[in-house]
């Protein structure tokens, strides 16, 4: 595992993360509690492109630290890697969401749906991991 195998499955999740908010979109801004303009966006929500560059940043860490895991694991094969990944998302990222979340009186659902992505992107990124 390279700096090149974080770099691919960075932008392999982060992808990943884009259909799946697409796909999401209405939900989730539903979920948030945000108040919505009459063109359904967040109301003063025109952040550029700042959120996408801190969102980058935040998943090249996972991936890092996930490749470092890996490496000191001995998690080599693909399926160690779908395993590994999935375990970081589904027992120590969407916990500490839902954690947060609860305190912050935040909606189920807006849990369930960033909880998802965490599950599906470091699953992603522990495949690549594994095959880069």
């Amino acid at each position: 595992m390279s700096f090149l195998s974080v770099i691919v499955a960075t932008v392999a999740a982060y992808v990943a993360g884009a259909a799946y908010y697409m796909a999401l979109a209405k939900p989730w801004l539903a979920a948030t509690g945000l108040p919505l303009g009459p063109d359904g966006r967040p109301v003063g929500g025109n952040n550029g492109v700042k959120p996408f560059i801190i969102g980058f940043i935040c998943t090249l860490l996972v991936a890092g630290m996930l490749r470092h895991v890996f490496t000191m694991s001995g998690l080599d094969t693909p399926l160690e890697g779908i395993m590994g990944g999935f375990g970081a998302g589904a027992f120590l990222i969407t916990p500490w969401l839902v954690l947060c979340y609860g305190y912050s009186m935040r909606s189920r659902m807006l849990s369930v749906i960033d909880g998802g992505y965490a599950i599906i992107g470091c699953t992603i990124i522990g495949l690549v991991l594994t095959l880069v």
